[in-house]
């Protein structure tokens, strides 16, 4: 089972199918991985709300989190990749580092159990840097934000372009219950909502 977790799919076709390779076993992983973050996250951080919540798992166990994991114990070194994938420098790639790692927790999963996955995951995240969150779709947390006061509502209105056709600005306001509440410009009509809406974040004192 180790060794299916530790074969990527380019070593398994040199094989001309012979041998498993780890994808299913990635697909089990990452959700026991998901399930042993949020319950840690939730039992350690009993003053965080559940947007937050949801924000700081997926940056736990984002690719970039998995691959630095898989680095500290050398996974790279381990794996069986096709040689196309080994002379492209396949053993340090985070995509294939980051796969390979919640296939070993799905391999420790199903050969222990959940307690022994979850001592190996916790070994990681227990002592990994948690992160505020970094907010890039300002709309979508402007809305959030709105959204827990029932019947208040967002709307966004352009109110100016300037420039050449090939290289227009246009400006737009965002409005909440008819006033404005910031006002932002883009080269599209959506950058200048997506700056309207950071523009509203940063005035009501949340870091963008």
């Amino acid at each position: 089972m180790l060794q299916t977790a530790l074969t990527h799919s380019s070593y398994a076709n040199e094989m001309n199918g012979k041998v498993d390779y780890n994808e299913r076993l990635e697909f089990l992983g990452d959700s026991v991985l998901g399930m042993i973050t949020a319950e840690y996250l939730f039992t350690h951080h009993p003053e965080m709300p559940e947007g937050k919540l949801t924000k700081t798992r997926a940056s736990m166990v984002c690719e970039k989190s998995l691959h630095k994991f898989a680095q500290s114990i050398k996974l790279g070194e381990f794996m069986y990749l096709g040689k196309g994938e080994i002379n492209t420098g396949g053993r340090e790639r985070p995509s294939i580092l980051a796969d390979a790692f919640e296939s070993v927790i799905a391999a420790i999963y199903l050969d222990a159990g959940f307690e022994e996955a979850k001592k190996f995951v916790l070994g990681f995240i227990s002592n990994a840097d948690i992160e505020e969150p970094v907010i890039t779709d300002y709309k979508t947390a402007l809305q959030e934000i709105v959204q827990k006061n029932p019947g208040e509502y967002l709307e966004y209105f352009m109110v100016g372009e300037s420039g050449p056709d090939h290289c227009k600005t246009f400006i737009v306001e965002v409005h909440l219950n008819n006033n404005v509440i910031g006002t932002g410009e883009g080269r599209s009509k959506k950058q200048a909502e997506q700056m309207a809406a950071k523009a509203t974040l940063r005035l009501m004192g949340i870091k963008v």
